[in-house]
């Protein structure tokens, strides 16, 4: 197949453009390059033995849209393109709304406009909200805590909309839990503007001597080692479930929504301990003050994934750290 990966040449979006050409599949990029670099490009490439085409779109430019779509005759689309920051959601919502659903709703209409029937989307375990008990499985109740969560549960809406009003429509939200690491190369990996948000970044930088300490937030909840518990994926298994869901499209109508976890929790010392070991560096850290909003324990319950994708993570706990290492040691991450 042909097709348009928006936000391609991001965290998630780069390494699943590697999966996508390495599976056959032609990939054309549209990205605003806002929190992303285009030397990413050659970086697929190299991995994935040929080259994406790339488009520098930010996907509210509905004219620059139906002007690539009418070029670039697409089966479907993988759709990562948007902002992703809890804290800064909340602080300014209304750029979160204008660039994640407007965005979203100026895809589905150049979509429709070319016959394009076919999307999968990239969502977060975020619309469950903060009072989910795990394992959390697709029927529990989506309640996001913040406008991240709202505007990706609101593109969830979308397409379930659009697929009832169009029944040729079909669309799978892919709901990700903590993706980390790197791919195996060195060659691409995960690369935050200013200080980190997500742990596995944060650890890193601390260990290549970028940020003096690592600050645990919480070190009170009732789990075993009183730090928070999250399901940490290998980036390189999302990306594979990217794939899987391509061929789930195929077979079955309507819109779904399925969550890419490992159905395990891992700790925040626990995560860091392994780094440690793995990578045989010292990591410094001290407790901090829980930070308003976080749950204490989530993890996925993927057994869905399992039966309707054919999909299982295969990478561990001491692979994402060691991974997430090769590539900070790389220099390309900073």
């Amino acid at each position: 197949m042909k097709l348009l990966v928006t936000g391609g040449t991001g965290y998630i979006g780069s390494h699943t453009c590697v999966e996508l050409l390495q599976a056959g599949h032609a990939v054309v990029i549209a990205d605003n390059l806002s929190n992303s670099s285009s030397a990413v490009l050659e970086r697929i490439a190299r991995i994935a033995g040929k080259a994406p085409a790339f488009h520098k779109l930010d996907l509210r430019d509905a004219q620059g849209l139906q002007a690539l779509l009418q070029r670039n005759p697409v089966a479907a689309v993988m759709h990562f393109a948007g902002v992703k920051a809890v804290a800064e959601s909340v602080a300014d919502p209304l750029k979160y709304y204008d660039n994640n659903v407007n965005g979203s709703l100026t895809l589905f209409a150049a979509m429709r406009e070319f016959g394009v029937k076919r999307v999968v989307f990239s969502s977060s375990a975020t619309v469950y909200g903060a009072q989910a008990v795990s394992p959390i499985g697709e029927r529990a109740a989506t309640a996001p805590a913040n406008p991240y969560g709202r505007t990706k549960l609101m593109i969830e809406e979308m397409l379930r909309d659009l697929c009832t009003a169009d029944p040729e429509f079909r669309a799978v939200a892919l709901r990700y839990f903590n993706p980390v690491g790197a791919h195996v190369s060195g060659l691409i990996g995960e690369a935050p503007q200013g200080t980190p948000n997500n742990l596995m970044p944060y650890i890193c930088q601390v260990a290549a001597g970028k940020l003096p300490e690592l600050r645990v937030f919480g070190k009170d909840y009732p789990t075993k080692d009183g730090t928070a518990i999250r399901d940490y994926l290998h980036v390189t298994d999302l990306a594979r479930g990217h794939v899987q869901a391509l061929d789930y499209l195929e077979r079955v109508p309507g819109f779904s929504a399925v969550n890419l976890g490992t159905g395990r929790g891992t700790s925040v010392l626990e995560m860091l301990q392994t780094f440690e070991r793995v990578n045989q560096v010292r990591v410094p850290w001290k407790s901090a003050d829980r930070r308003p909003g976080d749950t204490v324990i989530t993890y996925a319950d993927p057994a869905l994934a399992g039966t309707a994708l054919n999909w299982r993570t295969q990478r561990t706990l001491e692979d994402m750290c060691r991974d997430a290492w090769r590539w900070q040691k790389s220099g390309l991450a900073d």
